[in-house]
């Protein structure tokens, strides 16, 4: 048996027992740390002290109005993302497609769609030249509808095409030349 494991207590605590016993050992403990430049409860008086040092902070409820704490419908929240991010030209380029049937009405989205946006120039195609030639006979009114749906300057002017044939070009540049020829047979 060795020394740490012997349950009788030192010499200079013999006579003790109970709470003078734990007294008496806690005092020359402190005693111990303070000779070797310890303080026994330093950290937590210091923990203490800091907390004392902050204003305490008071919890503010929202109360009966409206606040900006309270919770937000996702439409609210996703458009100030977009307005602080930046985004909110391409949400409104983006929109028009999205809201195509509600902005120009069923009809004219029965027989034409939007096919791209670049620069403020809406590309329209319809499904026949007679509806794309109605289309252009009515584009300062798909204009006004447009700006009145998603901005002013989203969309500038309107580009209506009818159907055509499958075009070779790919591409926004073109190299004038023959192109395919009889490559069928």
């Amino acid at each position: 048996m060795t020394d740490s494991d012997d349950p009788t207590p030192p010499d200079h605590l013999a006579g003790l027992a109970g709470m003078d016993l734990v007294r008496r050992a806690l005092e020359e403990a402190r005693s111990t740390a303070r000779g070797q430049g310890k303080d026994v409860g330093q950290g937590r008086r210091a923990a203490s002290a800091r907390r004392a040092a902050r204003p305490a902070a008071r919890r503010r409820w929202s109360g009966p109005g409206p606040d900006q704490r309270d919770p937000q419908p996702l439409g609210r929240v996703a458009r100030e993302l977009a307005r602080t991010r930046g985004w909110s030209p391409r949400v409104a380029e983006g929109s028009v497609f999205a809201q195509w049937s509600e902005v120009v009405g069923e009809q004219i989205a029965e027989h034409a769609r939007p096919t791209g946006l670049r620069e403020g120039v809406l590309a329209v195609t319809a499904e026949s030249t007679a509806w794309a030639t109605q289309l252009r006979l009515v584009q300062a009114q798909l204009l006004a509808k447009i700006a009145a749906a998603v901005g002013d300057g989203v969309v500038t002017s309107l580009r209506i095409t009818g159907p055509t044939a499958p075009s070779w070009r790919r591409g926004p540049r073109h190299i004038s030349g023959r192109g395919p020829r009889d490559t069928y047979g």
